[in-house]
């Protein structure tokens, strides 16, 4: 990173709002870059079935897409500030009860879905109030390095977290490891507490109704958010269940198990904080037409998991799809916040949540499935396909590729 680069970074972190929720991303996310390795490897033990593990691993996404309108409406209705406090709390509650379940020998795959579908409604309501209160810490010509910023916490967190879940589990199970990740939801929550955001900006009075038509008016409006949320609803099905299922099982049976797969999973958040650091000051003329360029970099991963090769360059295309995750990441976020009226943000982000992960469910329990029938390379060649083949499509849209950052 560059001196001048360097020295901004130390600007943003003298402003109190930006120190705090920069400390709160570490010590969640170290915590939640565990939980998916966890979580994986438990039930894999538990039943040996990657069916079980889809129905479980994808129980949080199916809440989420329940219930994600209804915390977007509500974060702009209300606070977001405590909206997240209290899903944090939620979230360490049910990851607790979690690991005391795998720890005392009384899960099953019942208990364990229905405590993840508790879960993913905390990250409902976490998610988009989260994305829009960035707007009430900072200042609009801050945000790009703000969201870079909490980016590299965020993905420094997910390398150390990756490794010492695949370290944790392998060694001393996943109920200790989730134990870890529940008392980290807690402390970041105490974190978030201490924040002072500026004055919410809050709709005019109208019924719940009307403000999801208002919200969805204002993300309906611009095409290039719901064409590339609609290309994310693939890409993410993809992602998710190599990240959360298959990846883990191909570690499991062909590789080195969990700490190989901390490593693989290690590699990309090392490139994702090294996105961060290029993303930091880049400024694209159009960049939904880089945004989705990167996107396609996110095949690489399943593609080398496919024969699998050597762990070794399984971690450097890691690496790289991390680079264009983060890169992504950054100048979406950014362009959302510089595009979207801050009373309409929390719904307008909903409406992406919910979009991009509508297939993720489905994806992860046809993944589980189709491992047992088919086996990994096919599975795996199929997942990047999923990646690759929307998202050349949406570079043809004409209000992607021309979007400008005016």
């Amino acid at each position: 990173m560059s001196q001048t680069k360097f020295s901004s970074l130390l600007t943003l972190l003298a402003n109190r709002n930006v120190r705090i929720i920069f400390f709160a991303y570490l010590v969640t996310f170290m915590g939640t870059a565990m939980a998916p390795i966890a979580m994986a490897f438990g039930v894999l033990d538990l039943t040996g079935s990657t069916k079980d593990a889809s129905i479980v691993i994808a129980a949080p996404i199916v809440a989420s897409i329940a219930i994600l309108l209804l915390g977007g409406t509500i974060a702009d209705r209300t606070s977001r500030h405590k909206i997240i406090v209290i899903a944090e709390l939620v979230a360490m509650f049910t990851q607790l009860v979690i690991a005391y379940l795998f720890l005392s020998g009384g899960a099953t795959i019942l208990n364990l879905t229905l405590l993840m579908l508790i879960n993913g409604a905390a990250m409902a309501f976490n998610a988009p109030a989260s994305s829009a209160l960035i707007t009430q810490l900072v200042e609009k010509d801050e945000l790009q390095s703000v969201n870079a910023l909490l980016g590299l916490a965020k993905n420094s967190a997910m390398i150390g977290g990756a490794a010492l879940g695949g370290v944790l589990v392998a060694w001393l199970g996943a109920g200790i490891t989730l134990l870890i990740d529940g008392l980290s939801f807690g402390f970041s929550a105490i974190l978030v507490w201490t924040l002072k955001p500026g004055a919410q900006v809050k709709p005019e009075k109208s019924s719940f109704i009307q403000d999801l038509k208002l919200g969805w008016k204002e993300f309906s409006s611009h095409t290039w958010i719901w064409v590339i949320v609609l290309q994310f609803s693939f890409v993410v099905a993809a992602l998710e269940s190599v990240f959360a299922l298959l990846g883990p099982a191909v570690a499991k049976s062909q590789l080195g198990g969990p700490i190989d797969w901390g490593f693989i999973a290690g590699g990309l958040g090392a490139g994702t904080v090294f996105g961060g650091i290029l993303a930091f000051k880049i400024k694209p003329k159009y960049p939904m037409r880089l945004a989705t360029f990167c996107v396609l970099f996110f095949s690489l991963l399943p593609l080398a998991l496919s024969v699998p090769l050597a762990v070794y360059w399984i971690v450097v295309l890691a690496f790289i799809s991390g680079i264009a995750l983060e890169i992504f990441g950054v100048i979406w976020m950014t362009t959302l916040q510089k595009n979207i009226p801050a009373h309409l943000l929390s719904r307008v982000s909903a409406y992406d949540y919910i979009g991009s992960i509508s297939l993720a469910p489905m994806g992860i329990v046809a993944a589980g499935f189709l491992y047992e029938v088919m086996g990994s390379t096919e599975v795996l060649i199929l997942a990047a396909l999923t990646i690759l083949i929307p998202t050349v499509l949406t570079l043809f849209v004409k209000d992607v590729w021309y979007m400008r950052d005016d």
